[in-house]
């Protein structure tokens, strides 16, 4: 459920910050010629142009060398072989203890900038130092930057252009093309063996979980994500995984009435049991709640799936390239050949 983070936003900027970042600005706009030859020469010169999902097409006197992007975007583009170009990230990067966060796939988190690793947090004066020269993030909602502070986001886009690539709404299919043509619009060889390994093996997965639901006999699924006070019914007609899930045969519970932006219904914990279910696919964000906190809530363990031990952990918010998502088609085609119907 991607609006759940809105839960948690704080604010970016402290006070006095202004004078600063417009000292760093400055020094931005000062060596923006130098950075863009950079790249002109590394690319070989020409403009470069990239048609997002905004609809908008993105413009650059070259392509663009120095590219800053939300730890997801970037994963998903470090899948497709794009490498020093990924100079900066913002969103969960790296845990406390040092290690990269899930979400960063791949992607080597000691080589980038971390320039904020939790919602709401966004330094704009490292981003400007930095001196991009293309931003990148999913777009779950039309128009919304993801993990880009709305209350800062008229300074941070003036520093870049952006490319968006819608992740909500479409299947995961569509996410992961247009993160591919992106990746190698900006360099990257999506001939390369890596590459094409990542892409065989997602339609490897993607048949043999059509053939896993065959066999299943109409195992019925819920998505879904627990906190203290609710217990949230994913919409599969919103989340580009489910959606997928669902053109491969998968049969998910359809929540009736739905909130959060039309991502899930919130549920109290006395009616956790309004959708009765074979198998659910359990939100494993850090965020949520996960069975050993669940344990606590006499309502969890009264859910069939739940009695039955069919649960399995569900990426609500994946990675965008045939690398990243494969993984969790092989799970859940694991999950649905262990569960049986119960009603």
């Amino acid at each position: 459920m991607p609006s759940s983070p809105r839960l948690t936003r704080r604010g970016l900027l402290a006070a006095g910050g202004a004078t600063a970042l417009g000292a760093v600005l400055a020094a931005c706009g000062s060596s923006g010629d130098k950075a863009s030859g950079g790249a002109q020469d590394a690319a070989g010169g020409g403009p470069w142009t990239f048609t997002d999902d905004r609809p908008q097409t993105v413009t650059a006197k070259s392509v663009p060398s120095r590219v800053v992007a939300f730890t997801g975007a970037a994963a998903a583009l470090a899948d497709f072989g794009l490498g020093k170009q990924l100079v900066g990230v913002f969103g969960e990067t790296k845990a406390a203890d040092g290690k990269a966060d899930p979400q960063a796939g791949s992607l080597d988190v000691d080589k980038v900038e971390i320039i904020g690793n939790a919602w709401g947090e966004f330094s704009i004066e490292k981003y400007a130092a930095l001196r991009p020269e293309l931003l990148v993030t999913h777009m779950y909602d039309p128009g919304a930057y993801w993990y880009v502070p709305d209350e800062s986001k008229d300074k941070i886009l003036q520093l870049a252009p952006q490319a968006l690539v819608s992740t909500g709404r479409v299947a995961i299919t569509q996410p992961i093309e247009h993160y591919a043509k992106l990746a190698e619009s900006l360099g990257a060889d999506l001939k390369a063996q890596q590459v094409v390994d990542a892409k065989a093996r997602f339609e490897k997965a993607s048949e043999e979980l059509r053939q896993a639901v065959k066999a299943a006999g109409g195992v019925k699924v819920m998505a879904c994500s627990g906190s203290a006070d609710l217990f949230y019914v994913s919409n599969p007609k919103i989340s580009c995984d489910l959606i997928y899930f669902a053109e491969l045969g998968v049969e998910f519970i359809q929540p009736e009435k739905t909130d959060g932006g039309d991502y899930y219904e919130g549920l109290s914990w006395e009616n956790a049991g309004k959708y009765p279910a074979d198998l659910l696919l359990l939100d494993q964000r850090s965020t949520a709640l996960q069975p050993k906190d669940l344990a606590a809530k006499p309502a969890w363990g009264q859910l069939p799936a739940v009695k039955a031990g069919q649960i399995a952990p569900w990426d609500a918010v994946p990675r965008f390239s045939y690398a990243g998502f494969a993984p969790l088609i092989e799970r859940l085609t694991a999950a649905i050949q262990k569960s049986r119907k119960l009603s």
